[in-house]
């Protein structure tokens, strides 16, 4: 995320430091970096660094009026599911440091989650084209590594359900929701939102329909489920002195193995061949499609919910909107 929280207090991070891990914290610095959560790089006494993860729980709802208790325990068992991987041995997983209870990450408060980890240097990627044949293939194989751990490391994770986050606030949307006559706009994105989507409505309703059909299909197969990082794309890896890791695990869930196969291949297959070659798992192209189609459902679905809900319009509001702008665009146009 570009800003911290608004009226977030970063001496909180400093009090759960010393609280839950015995870490005395320093000196504190924002790290603006992915979309979703907020960092802060943390220098404790004596110089060692460490890595928070402050999550705003509302902001990961899956829908508007999902408990916050449920959006917890679904992200700490994710969080847990990493930990689990690194205990079996898989050294390339970035898992969360655990507290001195032996927890994954704590409930900071209502509002916040927070899971420290230990700072590794290497370098990092954004969002894009892989760096070299062999860095898509390294995370080939960490993924391999990951569908066929041993079956321990399931123990805390959630299964997929194959649903996408937020359609119900899209589907009232494109059934003709619109703010009561009179009604205080939400924010400045509100109207600009409902255009976009009274423009782009008949294909949006086509990609709807053809997802549900494919995910039909695929849930009719619960038995090749293994557990799956969910995001494992060029940003959340990081090349370090040893190797190749995967970073961000807030969205391992048990699910078909094409979730984190989706975006792996170059486009001739060679990825998705050698996957079947190491593992013997056939894969089905009906579930590359579904994986691929729900990525772009759901970042549809969260940005509208964000901007039908009180927003101000800030550096995150207005990224998000001009994201929303392109994606309606290349897959609804």
């Amino acid at each position: 995320m570009l800003t911290p929280p608004d009226g977030f207090r970063p001496d909180l991070l400093k009090a759960a430091a010393q609280d839950s891990w015995g870490l005395n914290a320093v000196e504190l610095e924002y790290r603006a970096l992915g979309f979703g959560s907020h960092h802060w790089e943390i220098t404790a006494a004596g110089g060692d660094r460490w890595f928070a993860t402050l999550d705003e729980l509302q902001n990961r709802r899956l829908e508007r009026d999902e408990p916050l208790d449920s959006v917890y325990g679904r992200l700490r068992a994710s969080v847990a599911a990493a930990m689990d991987l690194r205990l079996a041995g898989l050294e390339f997983v970035q898992s969360s440091a655990p507290t001195a209870a032996g927890e994954p990450m704590i409930r900071l408060s209502e509002a916040f989650s927070l899971a420290l980890y230990p700072f590794i240097q290497g370098r990092s990627y954004i969002w894009g084209e892989y760096f070299s044949p062999e860095h898509r293939r390294a995370i080939l194989d960490h993924v391999v590594a990951i569908h066929t751990a041993p079956a321990v490391t399931r123990r805390h994770a959630r299964r997929d359900d194959l649903a996408i986050g937020h359609r119900a606030e899209l589907d009232l949307v494109l059934d003709g929701w619109r703010p009561p006559a009179g009604a205080a706009a939400c924010g400045p994105y509100e109207q600009p939102t409902l255009e976009l989507l009274a423009r782009f409505e008949p294909g949006i309703r086509a990609l709807l329909a053809a997802y549900d059909e494919l995910a039909a299909k695929v849930a009719a197969r619960p038995e090749r489920a293994v557990l799956t990082h969910g995001e494992p794309h060029v940003g959340n890896s990081m090349l370090t002195v040893t190797g190749w890791v995967l970073i961000d695990w807030d969205t391992a869930l048990i699910s078909p193995p094409e979730r984190d196969l989706c975006n792996l291949d170059p486009g001739d297959g060679s990825i998705l061949a050698a996957y079947e070659r190491a593992t013997g798992t056939a894969l089905l192209p009906e579930a590359l499609e579904l994986f691929r189609r729900r990525w772009d459902l759901a970042d549809l679905a969260i940005a509208v919910s964000q901007f039908t809900e009180p927003h101000s319009g800030n550096a995150n509001d207005e990224e998000s909107f001009g994201l929303l702008g392109e994606l309606l665009g290349r897959v609804a146009g």
